[in-house]
């Protein structure tokens, strides 16, 4: 028996924690897929203009932190968003080294669209489950964010 079939025999936590992420993949594959499709922007990027949507102007650094991602990382997806338009860059006036990231009119307008085509592609995919099952999945989404908490 491979290492691969050890874990996924049965229904254990393991399997149930493979078919977790088979699942959560395949659901941020089709949001991804419908937001690029309808505002050309991915789920991370689309993130990015959020952040900036519901806190303002932000040092890069300041963003960085608020994604939880690397500087370096947010640096390249910010100027990739600045060379299409979503987001103006500006020396920070205290201190020439920092820059301040805000969402353009045209960034707002690109969110906009992009957060609608995610809504719904998230509602075609859980809008089939009851009530019931909503409030299953919620709290025992809710007890795995906990654990991860520990």
């Amino acid at each position: 028996m491979s290492e691969h079939e050890a874990i996924t025999v049965g229904g254990g936590p393991e399997q149930v924690g493979l078919s977790f992420l088979t699942a959560a993949y395949g659901v941020r594959e089709e949001v991804d897929r419908s937001m690029l499709s309808a505002a050309g922007l991915s789920l991370s990027r689309t993130k990015v203009l959020q952040v900036l949507a519901a806190r303002g102007a932000l040092h890069q650094a300041q963003l960085a932190d608020a994604l939880g991602q690397a500087p370096r990382s947010v640096t390249q997806m910010v100027a990739g968003l600045e060379r299409i338009g979503l987001v103006a860059r500006a020396e920070d006036a205290d201190d020439r080294r920092r820059k301040t990231v805000s969402l353009t009119d045209q960034g707002r307008t690109t969110l906009a669209a992009a957060e609608q085509a995610g809504t719904h592609t998230l509602r075609r995919l859980f809008g089939s489950l009851d009530s019931q099952q909503l409030t299953t999945l919620r709290a025992l989404l809710a007890h795995l964010d906990a654990a991860l908490e520990r």
